[in-house]
């Protein structure tokens, strides 16, 4: 299960005659791999993030997010079967991304 949140915003140079687009999307999963996010699929999920070349972040729903480029930082945030976690991306091709990183974080399960 899989909600989301889309927030666009466009921003551009005074003066300037083109404007860029960026977006931010949130989406929440559940996570039902019984031994939640261990060290595996905490740093292939690191490092489809990194490699996103957008700003990626990674919470459990309601605690403060942290950079999902960190295995640390992900592990840290001790994620369990059973916990729902809210993975924001803010860049180009938000949608995508996001599309994708949420099926590395539920194809790790």
């Amino acid at each position: 299960e899989c909600r989301y949140r889309r927030t666009t915003n466009r921003t551009g140079t005074t003066g300037a005659t083109t404007q860029r687009s960026v977006s931010m999307v949130t989406r929440t999963t559940t996570i039902t791999d019984p031994v939640g996010i261990h060290a595996r699929p905490a740093a292939k999920f690191a490092q489809a993030a990194t490699a996103s070349g957008c700003t990626v972040t990674i919470a459990k729903q309601g605690g403060n997010p942290v950079p999902a480029g960190s295995i640390l930082s992900i592990m840290g945030l001790g994620i369990k079967q059973g916990d729902t976690v809210e993975v924001t991306v803010d860049g180009d091709n938000a949608e995508t991304v996001i599309d994708s990183l949420i099926e590395t974080l539920t194809a790790a399960e």
